[in-house]
């Protein structure tokens, strides 16, 4: 058996499915480790894994939340430019503090989210193998796929590829000086110069939450790559769970169930929950509203129509009972909405978002609504469209066939095994 290190960012999108993918190798028989900030520490207490701690100094406990509340106030570019100022100083944290708690903690394999790209120079310097998860939208390019960060979608054109061009040189404008870190320390440590951002990945698997329908056609992904849909765990709980937030499952009613969530991030604007809660009035309708924030005082929330609020909810299990969800189309979400074959109402706000939801109006299981057109009377016919028109729901059920075709975490566990035990 193994002994494998798990590098995320310490946000709950990202911390769930790679501690499923972890709980899965442990069920196994491997021994997994994740390494995190303080912040991360009460949020995987209880999923088994064991936690090695980094980045004190520079990300002291409560930094990491009071970070996440700013960007939870952020939409569009700005959200994006806030994000990459986060990574910037993850990166250079990861350089300071990884390479020695890796040689200290006994791991012999490594599993890094794509996001933390430091881990690839980091795996490369210490002579580790490593495996790239995507746990939200895979960033490799190609030039017929749009950025990730806009709402642009897939044509097969020239004009198309022009426009993908100048949306990369923009994100390249602005990730600059996360990439500038990377490139540094790769100096510094005498490794040979990326040709491309792509080569900061592993060569030996890159796993994707994503089924190939779900995304746009590929044309130039490497050999190693997966798509193996959600990272979820069989028994339909979240690896990161909270204290005393039982969900008051007997307050549902038999009418249809529409579940609103903006995640655990992008959750602070209020106005974008008053107006989901506008949309629903008078529908025929319960609309449960999860605010995505454990510690948020639910009494202090007053919605039109009053909805069922709750600080945080059994996400999966919701989304299960649900006729519709409405979300900002964060990665884990959408996937889980769609493998549970539910059409959704997508409402991106920043960061891979508007990828996200593209990719869902483009599989017929769902709507997409931008920010900036989103308006109560709007969003409540779109609402009724997608709940009366079955042809949503039957394009959910289609994507939630093909997930499961996908494999799943199990499926993902398997490539961990074969490529990081045999490596």
């Amino acid at each position: 058996m193994s002994h494998f290190g798990l590098f995320c960012p310490g946000a709950i999108g990202h911390l769930n499915p790679t501690c499923n993918l972890g709980r899965e190798l442990l069920r196994r028989g491997h021994q997994v480790t994740l390494f995190g900030v303080p912040d991360v520490r009460a949020k995987i207490e209880k999923s088994g894994l064991a936690f090695y701690e980094i980045g004190a100094e520079e990300f002291p406990l409560g930094s990491v939340s009071s970070l996440y509340e700013k960007l939870g106030q952020l939409d569009g570019l700005d959200g994006v430019k806030f994000s990459i100022e986060y990574f910037v100083k993850d990166a250079q944290m990861l350089f300071k503090q990884a390479p020695e708690a890796i040689r200290e903690s006994g791991v012999e394999g490594l599993i890094a989210d794509q996001v933390s790209t430091a881990i690839g120079t980091i795996a490369e310097q210490l002579k580790y193998p490593f495996v790239t998860v995507c746990n939200a939208l895979p960033i490799n390019r190609e030039p017929g796929v749009p950025p990730y960060f806009t709402t642009w979608d897939y044509r097969d054109t020239l004009l198309a590829k022009l426009r993908n061009r100048a949306g990369n040189a923009l994100i390249d404008y602005l990730t600059r000086p996360y990439w500038d870190v990377i490139y540094r320390q790769r100096e510094q440590w005498n490794l040979p110069a990326y040709q491309r951002r792509e080569d900061a990945y592993s060569s030996l698997a890159q796993i994707s939450q994503l089924c190939a329908s779900f995304d746009f056609p590929r044309r130039e992904l490497p050999d190693c790559w997966h798509y193996t849909g959600p990272l979820l765990n069989p028994d339909k709980t979240e690896s990161v769970s909270f204290d005393n937030l039982a969900f008051p499952f007997e307050k549902l009613t038999d009418k249809p169930l529409i579940y609103a969530s903006l995640g655990t991030l992008q959750n602070r604007n209020w106005a974008i929950f008053e107006t989901i809660a506008e949309a629903c009035l008078n529908l025929d309708v319960q609309l449960v509203v999860s605010l995505g924030n454990p510690e948020q005082d639910v009494s202090e929330i007053q919605l039109p129509g009053s909805p069922l609020v709750v600080a945080y909810a059994p996400h999966q299990q919701l989304i299960e009972r649900a006729a519709l969800v409405i979300t900002h189309a964060g990665m884990n979400t959408a996937i889980t909405t769609l493998s549970c074959g539910v059409p959704m109402v997508a409402i991106p706000i920043t960061n891979e978002q508007p990828g996200i939801a593209t990719r869902v109006a483009r599989t017929g299981a769902g709507q997409l609504i931008p920010l900036a057109k989103l308006t109560a009377p709007k969003l409540r016919t779109t609402i009724i469209e997608v709940l009366e028109n079955n042809t949503y729901r039957e394009n959910a059920a289609k994507m939630q066939a093909d997930i499961q075709k996908s494999g799943g975490v199990r499926t993902a566990a398997d490539i961990v095994e074969r490529v990081l035990v045999e490596a």
